[in-house]
């Protein structure tokens, strides 16, 4: 009987040791990632590359198989594009290449015919390269919602998926090089290292780190799967969602969108630190983050017995915004859904500071057009010329404001 009793206390504590435990350390990898020892983790520098072994070696303690093609490290070398974020395709070419980067792939092979592809960029502007919204001496731009968050919540699912929803395979991949053109992730889908046909979707998380008090949460490329608006519904107990069918805009999801894989982008909006020196890990709502990665895990888990999704083309509404010759000078916020454009930010020294607009203003008139939404405002913007002075109004805690403004 004394042997029995103790054969299971044995059983007992060696079944508890077994039982599995995600971890949570969101915020000791921002506070990493967006420290000034990495000097803002500019595609090729030294800080990225710290931050790059430091990712590998997450990876590897969260017992993530590598997929790269060096270990965990899939390096390529490029000439760098003078227009950010724009959606082109780019050649490699040997012996003339200025920049190496290097995607960071880490692996849970569940045995399954199809992988789930879970994708956030690591790369910055370090002191402040092309991109750079900041007008003053050379300072380190952290980025800490841009975009150390979207990898903390990487390793963050990593950590919950590594013994759960095993009916995929899953592929996280942390990019180089999206500030300087998407090239990363656009290196990964030309030269990949699983089969892209076997990609049954992609998620990609850029700039989750500044959930606000409205806990808008936008989510875009609801429209490249058809299953996808009515699990992100179901599933939504915390989030205002703002909902975009495209499947192109300026992130790494862009890529695989092209390859025709149904893709989500999660996105927390834009804010006065944007492409700064001020984004640093402080600023972040860590709750908010949590809330977050639970919310795209319960989604993965819903589709995680769907079989391979069908994919869907969906309309490119970049392809509709006007184009135009003169700024206002402002941060919109992205994630308003109310009538006129809100304002997140005023730059300095700009034709909004000079007219006296504020942070929280919603312009909702330029000139004699009317402006309903981002569109509009895009478009009303687009009929002016530099030099020309109009009048803007906007909606100011109720009370609409009329300036005359210089562009």
């Amino acid at each position: 009987m004394k042997r029995l009793l103790l054969g299971l206390i044995f059983i007992s504590i060696f079944a508890c040791k077994q039982e599995y435990t995600p971890e949570n350390k969101i915020q000791e990898d921002v506070a990493f990632l967006a420290n000034d020892k990495l000097e803002g983790r500019q595609t090729g520098t030294v800080g990225e590359k710290n931050a790059a072994k430091f990712i590998a070696k997450r990876f590897s303690g969260l017992g993530l198989s590598p997929k790269g093609t060096n270990e965990y490290f899939q390096e390529f070398t490029f000439k760098p594009k003078t227009d950010p974020h724009q959606v082109v395709n780019y050649t490699i070419r040997d012996g003339d290449s200025t920049i190496t980067g290097a995607n960071i792939l880490g692996y849970i092979d569940n045995k399954a015919k199809n992988t789930v592809v879970i994708g956030a960029h690591y790369d910055h502007l370090g002191f402040g390269a092309e991109g750079s919204l900041y007008r003053g001496e050379k300072a380190i731009h952290n980025g800490a919602d841009d975009n150390a968050s979207g990898v903390a919540l990487l390793l963050n699912l990593a950590s919950k998926l590594k013994e759960s929803n095993q009916s995929n395979n899953y592929l996280f991949i942390s990019f180089s090089g999206e500030e300087m053109g998407l090239i990363g992730s656009n290196y990964f889908v030309k030269n990949p290292t699983i089969s892209v046909d076997s990609i049954n979707y992609m998620i990609n998380m850029d700039m989750v780190g500044r959930l606000k008090q409205d806990s808008a949460l936008a989510v875009y490329g609801v429209g490249t799967s058809p299953i996808f608006k009515q699990t992100l519904t179901a599933h939504n107990e915390n989030f205002k969602l703002i909902s975009k069918e495209s499947g192109v805009g300026p992130s790494d999801h862009t890529s695989f969108y092209l390859s025709d894989v149904p893709v989500l982008h999660f996105f927390t909006g834009q804010h006065e630190d944007y492409h700064k020196p001020t984004d640093d890990s402080e600023k972040l709502n860590y709750t908010g983050m949590e809330t977050i990665s639970k919310y795209i895990f319960n989604v993965i888990s819903d589709l995680d017995d769907n079989g391979k999704l069908v994919f869907r083309k969906t309309k490119n509404e970049s392809e509709e915004t006007p184009r135009f010759k003169v700024t206002l000078g402002v941060i919109p916020d992205y994630l308003f859904d109310g009538k006129g454009m809100r304002i997140d930010g005023v730059s300095e020294d700009k034709p909004a500071q000079k007219a006296g607009l504020k942070k929280g203003d919603i312009v909702i008139q330029l000139g004699e057009l009317e402006i309903d939404d981002m569109m509009g405002y895009m478009k009303a913007l687009s009929k002016f010329e530099k030099g020309t002075t109009t009048v803007v109004k906007v909606n100011r805690d109720g009370e609409v404001i009329e300036e005359k403004i210089t562009f």
